[in-house]
């Protein structure tokens, strides 16, 4: 069984926006679509290691704001032309109660 950590609420994640999360590891930037559909990934673009959270979120993609690389955000692969892939976190929505 999974051990979940309470990170946020929906609404600290702005609508077609990011929040970043620092941890021991590598930075996950969390992603919120105008579906209020919720993403998780490493704040790495593949392509010069741009800053993802920066990016601008549209549909199911983000793009990163350096080199305008573009990310499905549901699986962290890049879309064609683009090449690469950036690793997603599992992430869960909690109903609040």
């Amino acid at each position: 069984m999974k051990c979940w950590k309470l990170i946020c609420h929906i609404d600290d994640i702005p609508p077609l926006g990011s929040r970043l999360i620092k941890n021991k590891g590598p930075d996950i930037a969390l992603f919120r679509n105008a579906e209020n559909e919720v993403f998780a990934m490493h704040d790495k673009c593949p392509h010069k290691g741009g800053p993802l959270s920066e990016g601008i979120v549209h549909g199911r993609s983000v793009t990163c704001p350096l080199h305008g690389m573009n990310i499905r955000l549901d699986d962290g692969q890049a879309i064609a032309p683009d090449t690469g892939h950036t690793p997603c976190t599992e992430i869960k929505l909690a109903e609040e109660h």
